[in-house]
């Protein structure tokens, strides 16, 4: 395996020159505040102020980004504050401006989209949070899950609508999830079944012939199950294309600008940035995975980050497409619990991703990198050793009941908050922050929709076998996520 100069992920930015047509990205980032490959938001107090974006492929593809406000530098009284600037955020910043009339100011304290949305899998599936459609039913019972299933599809939907209107690189192929060994098919039968007779989707079980004959000849598929809603992103251009709308709109975008303190003064929040204090109303926080402990009361212990590795290739030669017999774009997950996700970008590189390091501090690890360089060659032989342009990570926003919220937990303090996608984000954040602006702008009063539990209910604190739940196992989670993280791998893989 093999990590091409200047794009290891260890360096700070990507390199200047056009990658594969694409416009150079002008790095907005001050040189001294350089990316932290081990920042860990159990740890830190914040995320950072003005740090460059991680060593992405979609940070060295996206072209140049939006132009934005710069830090904050003085106090300012607002309406509306908007905390993070990736798809969560600029969404209700677009949907409060579009629909509503609130102009908000969006607090980000690096680069626009410096977190989840600059490194995920750009995989916009029906769904959000971990739990599949059978497990809705087990929770909540089959009437409340065929009104969340509606919901999730009109999120996907929209989702959908907006890749046509956003130059994002979309391809609208479906999901395949691959059995990668053969008793996980029965599993993913039931679920298909359940899929097409209870929730009216065309969903069905693909043989192995046919998937490597009409998308990819991946080696370890055993058969998979095709899900028709899928759409694969380039997720940094999607959400620079969410902030020029909004702020085509009136919207105030401040990078280089971490809440650092937040106390509220007769209903106002005070929200202390390096270099000015914001005054708002109103605050809605949409920060993911790269939550802060020290941020807000309200969601201290309630997120459990996650990290997530993800690579990609050099382009493939003529000859090693063939050799892999790719025919699509559409994306895959795998059935392991530390999943894989992957598929075949524009330009015919190959990204693949999955589950890594506990801690920021074991982030860079060597082993972590070579898990995924071990499964491109388990699953596609012909690419074994092949060059690695591109490789970083990021952290996942994991809820302790598997599920997002997008909600106010306090009625009398004007606070809301959408997190929790747990890796399920990429479609859904957006319809989070259309409905975020609703319940922002008081316009969710007597509707049906907002009795759903994800709207319904604050994040949980964490559990044990999800039958007591308490604050005071906080510390102990990664404990718990190490035992988890092998166990789930003897099951994997054993």
């Amino acid at each position: 395996m093999t990590i091409a100069t200047g794009t290891a992920r260890f360096t700070c930015a990507a390199s200047a020159a056009t990658i594969d047509g694409a416009a150079p990205m002008q790095p907005p980032q001050d040189p001294f505040r350089p990316y932290d490959p081990q920042y860990d938001p159990l740890l830190a107090p914040d995320p950072g102020a003005g740090r460059a974006y991680a060593p992405t492929w979609w940070v060295a593809s996206a072209g140049t980004p939006p132009e934005d406000d710069g830090p904050l530098l003085r106090d300012i009284d607002v309406d509306v504050a908007i905390i993070g600037s990736g798809a969560t955020g600029m969404s209700t910043a677009l949907y409060l401006a579009q629909e509503h009339g609130i102009q908000a100011t969006v607090l980000e304290a690096n680069q626009a989209a410096w977190g989840c949305s600059s490194r995920s899998g750009g995989q916009g599936q029906n769904a959000s949070g971990r739990l599949k459609r059978s497990q809705w039913i087990e929770r909540w019972g089959l009437d409340t899950a065929k009104k969340l299933d509606a919901e999730i599809r009109s999120g996907f939907e929209n989702f959908r609508h907006l890749t046509t209107q956003i130059d994002c690189d979309a391809f609208d192929g479906g999901h395949l999830h691959v059995a990668h060994r053969p008793e996980k098919l029965v599993a993913l039968e039931a679920e298909a079944r359940l899929m097409r007779e209870t929730f009216g989707y065309a969903t069905r079980m693909m043989g192995t012939e046919e998937l490597r004959r009409d998308y990819c000849d991946e080696r370890e598929a055993k058969g998979a199950m095709f899900e028709a809603e899928g759409v694969g992103i380039h997720p940094l251009k999607f959400t620079f294309g969410l902030m020029r709308r909004a702020r085509a709109l009136g919207v105030t975008v401040h990078t280089s600008s971490p809440v650092q303190g937040w106390h509220t003064i007769d209903g106002i929040h005070h929200l202390r940035t390096p270099a000015g204090t914001v005054r708002a109303r109103r605050v809605a926080v949409c920060t993911g995975g790269y939550t802060g402990q020290a941020l807000n009361p309200m969601l201290k212990n309630r997120i459990m980050p996650i990290l997530s590795n993800s690579v990609v290739t050099r382009p493939l030669s003529d000859a090693e497409l063939a050799a892999t017999n790719f025919k699509s774009q559409t994306f895959l997950t795998d059935t392991r619990t530390l999943r894989f996700y992957y598929r075949l970008l524009k330009g015919n590189r190959l990204q693949i991703g999955s589950r890594s390091a506990v801690s920021g501090a074991d982030a860079e690890h060597p082993v972590h990198l070579k898990l995924l360089t071990d499964a491109i060659a388990r699953k596609f032989p012909p690419l074994t050793d092949i060059r690695i342009d591109h490789s970083w990570w990021g952290w996942v926003d994991m809820s302790h009941d598997m599920m997002p919220r997008i909600t106010q937990p306090d009625a009398d303090k004007k606070i809301w908050y959408a997190v929790g996608y747990g890796g399920n984000g990429v479609s859904f954040s957006t319809w989070a922050g259309k409905r975020l602006a609703e319940r922002v702008a008081g316009k969710d009063t007597g509707k049906d929709v907002f009795e759903l539990p994800i709207y319904h209910s604050p994040l949980p604190f964490p559990n044990v076998m999800g039958l007591v739940e308490s604050r005071a196992f906080a510390p102990f989670r990664r404990i718990g996520q190490r035992a988890l993280y092998k166990w789930y791998w003897l099951r994997d893989e054993k």
